[in-house]
């Protein structure tokens, strides 16, 4: 039975994930230890993952479109990376001294990437965003980045600034970074330049106006939490250029976009960066984060018995079960198994966007490879404004997310779906059919429903 005709064979209720939601509010703030977890109206706990699947502690198996937030490339329970931590975890799982597995993994990722020159490993792509602005104030002696409005860099404080929008300062009338959270510090905004992806001219006006101050601009490649946009080539072209003129580096987040393929996604969209952060996909399924880039940025991170400028330490980092999984996870992902997964992924979105036509449906699909986003909107956007969604928009997605979790699939409502080396055509079959039973079958997306 495909995952689409299996509609409604998934029960809805979930005794034993509402139980454990249940067990979770005693103890966790809100019942739950991620912020990122959907509660529809409570999570759905996982029992165990295989392949493309997931298992949950009610017996529902759902093809898995998340992947731990596009973590696992191989899916769950990938057998080589299984059996390579398996041995390693009889020697030892972290000691104070390094090992061999961490000069392995970095010189994969070296011969891979263009802009790696040299790397550090550190826990988590929070800390590899945090520690590639430090090196970036570092080498060039200024204090501020400028960041694009809406993007995802992760928790620290200057990387977070921002993220949730911008407004113009009454007293001078400039355009200020909004805190991330309550408390945040007012200062923090002062050292950060919200720009708007994909808006040349405005790059150029705000890189000008503050090219004295400015150690880096921090962009992701393809935005993800800002709706997965897809840069155009003139907006890449232009940041290149202002940041070589005033000297500013530019740090590119591929913390989420480097499975876009062999070489990440910077040398795919022609972007130059300094230094770049990645995570997610290098670890196999486990605690990881990198930064890398050009040797002479990297050296303040050097020591060669001095004071570095940057200190930069961690009792978890490099440990051998990430560098481990991480190196046999990537080494499996040939030309190939990338090509691949490009193929399926248009194959996907372009079977989304022709049913989304062809029943005259307010949803759109954007993204590349093996990632891609459905938006509750008739056009794709472009910017991080036209990406967010209005309270029906929102509805809407939920209403799919539910009738696809119902139907035996995981698709986050408001973030990146993704595929991974399990899947199949069948897999994109199910997919496309479970969409469009759902256009043929509920009228919430319906926008004259909704007035």
């Amino acid at each position: 039975m495909s995952t689409a005709t299996a509609a409604g064979a998934v029960g809805h209720a979930r005794p034993r994930s509402a139980d454990l939601y249940h067990r979770g509010r005693v103890v966790f703030p809100g019942g739950i230890t991620r912020s990122t977890i959907d509660i529809d109206p409570h999570p759905l706990y996982v029992s165990e993952g295989e392949g493309a699947y997931v298992i949950d502690v009610d017996g529902n198996r759902l093809l898995d479109l998340n992947n731990n937030f596009t973590t696992l490339l191989h899916g769950h329970g990938f057998a080589p990376m299984i059996d390579a931590v398996t041995d390693l975890l009889r020697r030892g799982t972290c000691f104070s001294n390094p090992t061999r597995h961490e000069i392995a993994l970095a010189e994969l990722l070296v011969s891979r990437i263009p802009a790696m020159e040299q790397v550090r490993f550190v826990n988590s792509g929070t800390e590899a965003v945090m520690f590639a602005i430090k090196a970036a104030r570092a080498y060039t002696g200024r204090p501020a980045i400028a960041r694009f409005e809406g993007a995802y860099h992760g928790a620290y404080d200057w990387a977070e600034t921002g993220q949730s929008g911008s407004f113009e300062s009454a007293k001078t009338g400039l355009r200020m970074a909004r805190s991330a959270y309550t408390g945040a510090p007012g200062t923090t905004a002062d050292a950060v330049v919200v720009l708007d992806f994909n808006d040349v001219d405005g790059l150029e006006e705000s890189l000008s106006l503050h090219a004295n101050s400015l150690a880096a601009v921090l962009i992701d490649p393809m935005p993800s939490r800002a709706g997965l946009l897809r840069p155009l080539p003139q907006f890449i072209e232009r940041l290149n250029a202002l940041a070589q003129q005033h000297g500013i580096l530019i740090i590119a987040d591929e913390v989420l976009n480097l499975r876009q393929g062999y070489n990440g996604a910077s040398s795919r969209y022609g972007l130059a960066p300094d230094l770049l952060t990645a995570g997610k996909i290098i670890g196999g399924g486990f605690p990881i984060g990198a930064v890398g880039g050009r040797s002479d940025v990297m050296s303040v991170f050097g020591s060669d018995g001095k004071a570095p400028l940057v200190p930069q330490g961690g009792t978890f980092s490099a440990n051998p079960v990430s560098m481990v999984a991480g190196r046999v996870a990537m080494e499996a992902m040939t030309f190939d198994h990338f090509s691949r997964l490009e193929r399926l992924g248009t194959m996907l979105r372009s079977r989304l966007s022709d049913l989304a036509a062809k029943y005259d449906a307010p949803f759109s699909v954007t993204g590349a490879a093996s990632l891609f986003r459905i938006h509750a909107k008739r056009v794709a956007p472009t910017t991080y404004s036209d990406a967010r969604m209005t309270m029906v928009e929102a509805t809407r997605m939920r209403s799919l997310s539910r009738f696809f979790r119902h139907g035996g699939i995981l698709l986050p409502s408001d973030a990146a779906a993704c595929l991974s080396t399990p899947m199949n055509e069948e897999d994109i079959d199910s997919v496309s059919a479970a969409f469009e039973l759902f256009l043929t079958t509920h009228d919430t997306w319906n926008e004259e429903t909704q007035q």
